[in-house]
């Protein structure tokens, strides 16, 4: 693997217009910990521009949701419309996509796009409020997978989307298979929803699959904190933000991963209930 440096900030003296223009689509977190707000913050810690489509809205905060609001399909497609004329888009991700019209409108634009594409198959909040419709399921399988660079599911999202449960390392590779067959470039199963006995070390183990290849396990130490709300936004956040610099795949993930890892060991509440990782923890470079 190439030791590149993490991106973190442009070179002193170097104009801000020469940061990669990044670009999220999900949903908004009244909060300030997940969705649109996380992936802003690491966008901006990380050192690129961030721009912004809104698939939804959602009164919550740590306690959980309590609503949801989602705009007409036409909307987040004028709000994608407008972004893509207006800016030169280095990466972009999905997370929260709510709905199979939503999808579509999202899945139409997005085809035929150069820059790499980060799926985070949001399906649930960690408070156990659905995120995705159960009809979406499909549609994100048939429309969106198949434009991924790299899709990031946990776990549960992984299970849901291959309809397999997954317990074992022989399971992981045949996730991984399946997601890999539905069009996805790259898969990256996150293992922060695995038993703690699965751990070596104290390290849990992230997957990272790629076409033809055995997965390639990329272990991180895992941190003791209940703050883990919006850690699968800041995770493809931070991936987007690598690829946008120009990393390699492989890079970019474990760029993210230790930016993750130091965001959660300052991870704090800034409220009531479960709070997010500090987004605005240093970052680290890749090999250090």
């Amino acid at each position: 693997m190439n030791q590149t440096p993490q991106p973190s900030q442009p070179p002193r003296g170097a104009h801000p217009a020469s940061r990669p223009c990044l670009l999220t689509i999900a949903g908004s977190d009244s909060g300030g910990g997940a969705g649109i707000q996380a992936d802003l913050k690491t966008f901006s810690v990380l050192g690129g521009f961030g721009a912004t489509v809104i698939t939804a809205l959602t009164a919550q905060n740590g306690l959980g949701v309590t609503g949801i609001h989602a705009p007409p399909p036409e909307f987040v497609a004028a709000q994608l419309d407008a972004v893509l004329t207006g800016f030169p888009i280095a990466a972009a991700k999905t997370g929260m996509l709510f709905s199979a019209a939503i999808i579509e409108a999202v899945a139409d634009r997005l085809a035929g796009t150069a820059f790499p594409l980060v799926v985070d198959p949001v399906c649930m909040s960690q408070s156990g409020h659905a995120l995705l419709q159960d009809d979406a399921v499909e549609a994100l399988t048939a429309r969106v997978l198949p434009l991924a660079a790299l899709v990031t599911p946990n776990r549960p999202e992984a299970e849901r989307l291959t309809g397999m449960a997954i317990a074992s390392p022989a399971d992981v590779a045949e996730a991984i298979r399946r997601l890999l067959a539905l069009g996805a470039g790259a898969v990256l199963l996150k293992g922060g929803h695995f038993d703690k006995t699965a751990d070596v070390g104290g390290r849990l183990t992230d997957w990272l699959g790629l076409p033809g290849q055995a997965p390639v396990a990329l272990p991180m130490p895992r941190v003791e904190t209940e703050h883990t709300h919006g850690t699968g936004c800041t995770l493809s956040a931070a991936i987007t933000a690598g690829l946008g610099q120009g990393l390699g795949l492989e890079d970019a993930v474990v760029c993210a991963q230790r930016y993750l890892h130091r965001c959660l060991e300052t991870a704090f509440a800034p409220g009531l209930g479960v709070g997010p990782p500090d987004h605005m923890a240093p970052c680290v470079c890749a090999g250090e």
